[in-house]
């Protein structure tokens, strides 16, 4: 995989990244490539360098950050999620729908009860609209304000899993244990569509508190 965003930064493809040594490797990385250096070649060199810099950066951009760093892995082993999906983005604009997502069974009645209170404020704020005043009731605002920091820690408890399984997929990979690294895998979708999910529900409850 010498073409990959790891090959870039000679590390192998581990979850488990130095944050602090990919900073300093970028921008040695950087030095070498700044425009300056370039400033005589010949235009096809500068052109090279410009485009091997472009590509640096986004390696670091995906590295440093530990959600873009899994997606880009899974990426790499053949998986793309639903949520991230340039397909999935196409298909859903084609047919004006929102893009699917998958929804954890262990959410399902905490997100319907959500939806139900955002429906709620939605329908209230639009009375206070067209009435001219704010009508939306302030228990309801309370409990979607509940509702957002119950979401928000279950989301932390997600990045926490997550992490956890950097290390597990990290180990599976150095012994080249196949089975593991399966495992490790399909537990890292699952997460990931799990905290998309989350995202999204809080996004829901911000949006509707700020409208």
């Amino acid at each position: 995989m010498s073409d990959t965003y790891f090959f870039i930064f000679s590390l192998p493809p581990h979850l488990v990244v130095d944050t602090a040594a990919l900073e300093k490797s970028f921008y040695a990385l950087s030095r070498r490539l700044h425009p300056d250096r370039f400033a005589a070649r010949p235009p096809a060199e500068q052109e090279a360098a410009l485009a091997e810099s472009s590509r640096l950066n986004d390696a670091y951009r995906t590295l440093r950050d530990p959600i873009a760093r899994t997606e880009y892995l899974l990426k790499l082993e053949g998986i793309e999620l639903e949520e991230q999906s340039r397909a999935a983005t196409d298909a859903a604009k084609a047919a004006g729908t929102a893009k699917k997502q998958v929804v954890p069974e262990d959410l399902l009645e905490e997100a319907f009860e959500l939806n139900m209170q955002l429906e709620e404020m939605r329908a209230e704020k639009k009375m206070g609209s067209a009435g001219g005043t704010e009508s939306a009731d302030p228990q309801l605002r309370k409990d979607l304000l509940a509702a957002k920091s119950t979401f928000e820690s279950k989301l932390a408890a997600t990045d926490a899993d997550l992490a956890a399984l950097h290390a597990r997929w990290d180990a599976a990979f150095d012994a080249n244990d196949s089975a593991a690294k399966a495992t490790a895998r399909e537990a890292m979708v699952d997460l990931l569509n799990r905290r998309s999910y989350l995202r999204n529900l809080v996004r829901d409850v911000n949006d509707a508190l700020e409208s």
